[in-house]
């Protein structure tokens, strides 16, 4: 999932790398980071409009927790990470046990790519691309089976009710 270990995308060293790693299972172990309320974030596609009850990953501890430690993630719901501005960020698959699709979207709140069917447990990190204000990561297959596409427009409370 996770972007738990979301990074801003300056490229880290292997030794940076352990280093963060390391402070993540140290998070791990210190209980359950909370999410602030779930919300509902829309998905404006060419095949209709597609919601996602999310919680809002929106604090350096949420969102380096991420969906970490989950052993399911039902259809319709996800976790949003909301950067509060446009920014490169990465993210990573470290102790996420579900497979997730990652949708890297704009401030604006179009969706500028999508990165499907991530690899659980991969240390492989995952890119925005370019600057990105959020993602939303929900159950892998979800962006293909919705027909979900970059270019689509995302709608909730952090990229305005009607653009």
């Amino acid at each position: 999932m996770v972007p738990p270990a979301f990074f801003h995308q300056q490229m880290m060293s292997r030794a940076a790398r352990a280093a963060f790693a390391a402070v993540l299972l140290g998070w791990a172990g210190a209980g359950t980071a909370t999410s602030a309320d779930p919300s509902t974030v829309e998905i404006v596609s060419k095949t209709g409009v597609h919601v996602f009850s999310v919680e809002i990953a929106d604090t350096d501890e949420q969102r380096a927790r991420g969906l970490m430690f989950r052993k399911e993630l039902p259809e319709g719901q996800g976790m949003l990470f909301d950067f509060q501005h446009d920014q490169p960020v990465a993210f990573w698959m470290h102790n996420t046990y579900i497979s997730l699709d990652m949708i890297f979207i704009r401030g604006d709140g179009r969706i500028m790519r999508i990165e499907e069917s991530a690899k659980p447990e991969s240390d492989r990190l995952i890119p925005s691309g370019a600057p990105v204000r959020a993602v939303l990561e929900v159950i892998a297959g979800t962006a293909h089976q919705l027909g979900i596409k970059p270019g689509d427009r995302v709608v909730g409370s952090i990229f305005g009710k009607g653009q």
